[in-house]
């Protein structure tokens, strides 16, 4: 892969993002003569792995100019940046929008791996892994296993080896790196989770999905570093609706009509799926009153010839939605029925209602549950598949972000919750203990409330106190095998794990 300095000042020209040129304090809009020729096989952000051949980008409030001194001393000739740098570098390539004009660059770089594959978004505030899941292992059925994904648990670029990624939405250099390799492991299809904050911060600027999925809006990720307001963070997320040839909407979102009309002024053909029928629903889902794992679609038209009855693994009517939004999706992109229902009878994900059964008989849930829908969903579920036993919560909270949930899981364990065990849940630079006091601060009932800072210890405490008839829930982490504190991915044993260890020991 090479990108001309030619190539990289048409792009920018044509996305008005070029402010100027940087050379030799000559400041110019046309390239100098002596590096008309210039050619680059490398992109980073990372002034660590730099060389002459490396277009590096100055991105990120955390960017210190030190950085590119080091890079250029290390053998680096070019960057782009908002700003001139006082650097002895050959080129500084100044730009109005450096995450616009990364991503742009990054795209043509890789030969727009974008064009060379279906590509499938899902947005919401809950549901987006178990939606990708589903629609991952439906398309499996139709492409014998060509289908990439990009989920929060858990990625897969060749459709067999799985990993961690780091970011919901990588950065939009390393999102097109990872699509050119899909396309190179011969992958037909895209799966990926989009993030509020990939649009508030530009990650995926100029890249349209073949399908986008609107799952659902409630508050969360409010606070200081990622969406001042709810208003903005619900903003962010409809520009899913304006970046996809064609849109899937939920009606029992809330906002729901402010998402059609958005798909309307933008002339985004859409479709909506819902759990009733109704006057502007095309798709819905009817449960079986008998087995609360089986569900049947229904639909005024049958288009997309996906009607017909349905087998879950995955526990919860939130559940079913989930399934059906993936069916819908898979289905404008070639899978057909027997493929859809195949693919959802077969769906299992990491870290979502696995279930475990102590050594008393009570039955444990592991779940990646995070915020208040997720949570209040997964605990109704338990509590009617329980109804005369407690409900034992093991749960914590994310520091530095989503400060807001500490409260809405304070209301949540005070509604449903019988025990309350609060913990450890990704602290980064906060104490876990102060975290778990503000959740407990806003328990309005007098359940009995444990702050337990060591998760291990929490999980084992759980299992100790529970009855036969209980139900223990440990919700947060899901299959997550690491705890973020202090900017470090810290190994932890992972709740299924621990539970399962202690419960066999």
């Amino acid at each position: 892969m090479t990108i001309s300095l030619e190539k990289i000042r048409e792009c920018l020209l044509k996305e008005h993002l070029l402010k100027e040129f940087v050379s030799t304090q000559t400041w110019s809009l046309t390239l100098p003569n002596s590096l008309a020729d210039k050619t680059f096989d490398a992109l980073s952000y990372d002034s660590r792995t730099v060389s002459s051949k490396t277009l590096f980008f100055c991105k990120g409030l955390n960017f210190k100019p030190e950085y590119l001194e080091n890079a250029v001393a290390a053998g680096l000739d070019s960057y782009v940046a908002e700003q001139p740098y006082d650097v002895p570098a050959a080129l500084g390539i100044i730009v109005t929008d450096i995450k616009k004009a990364m991503a742009v660059l990054s795209m043509t770089f890789y030969d727009y791996p974008q064009h060379k594959l279906k590509l499938i978004g899902f947005t919401g505030t809950k549901g987006k892994t178990t939606a990708a899941y589903f629609t991952k292992f439906i398309l499996d059925q139709t492409t014998n296993k060509k289908t990439a994904m990009l989920s929060t648990m858990n990625s897969t670029l060749d459709g067999q080896t799985f990993f961690k990624s780091h970011l919901t939405t990588p950065e939009s250099l390393d999102l097109y790196k990872m699509m050119n390799e899909a396309v190179s492991h011969g992958m037909s299809h895209f799966i990926m989770e989009v993030s509020s904050q990939a649009y508030k911060t530009n990650r995926v600027y100029g890249l349209f999905f073949d399908v986008g999925i609107f799952l659902n809006i409630t508050p969360d990720h409010i606070s200081p570093i990622e969406h001042p307001t709810y208003d903005d963070y619900f903003y962010c997320k409809r520009q899913l609706i304006k970046q996809s040839k064609t849109m899937i909407l939920n009606h029992e979102s809330d906002h729901f009509h402010l998402l059609k009309e958005t798909a309307q002024l933008y002339s985004i053909p859409y479709l909506v799926y819902g759990n009733q029928a109704a006057l502007d629903t095309d798709y819905c889902y009817q449960t079986d009153p008998v087995d609360s794992l089986a569900f049947s679609i229904e639909a005024k038209e049958d288009q997309l010839m996906v009607t017909g009855d349905y087998q879950l693994r995955l526990g919860g009517d939130f559940n079913k939605g989930n399934a059906l939004s993936a069916i819908l999706a898979s289905a404008l992109v070639g899978a057909d029925r027997n493929d859809c229902q195949q693919g959802v009878k077969e769906t299992t994900v990491p870290g979502r209602m696995e279930l475990l059964t102590n050594t008393n008989g009570a039955k444990v849930y592991v779940d990646y549950a995070h915020n208040y829908d997720s949570l209040k969903n997964l605990l109704t579920f338990v509590k009617e598949e329980h109804p005369t036993g407690r409900l034992l919560v093991v749960i914590g909270s994310t520091g530095n972000k989503a400060i807001s949930r500490r409260k809405d899981f304070g209301a949540v364990l005070s509604e449903l919750a019988d025990i309350a065990i609060l913990t450890t849940d990704d602290p980064a630079d906060e104490d876990p203990v102060t975290i778990c006091k503000e959740i407990k601060a806003h328990i309005t009932t007098d359940i009995p409330t444990k702050i337990i800072a060591d998760r291990s210890e929490a999980i084992k405490e759980a299992l100790a106190i529970s009855l036969a008839e209980d139900a223990v829930i440990l919700a947060g982490k899901g299959a997550d095998l690491y705890q973020k504190v202090h900017g470090k991915d810290m190994p932890y044993e992972g709740d299924f794990q621990i539970a399962e260890r202690l419960i066999t020991k």
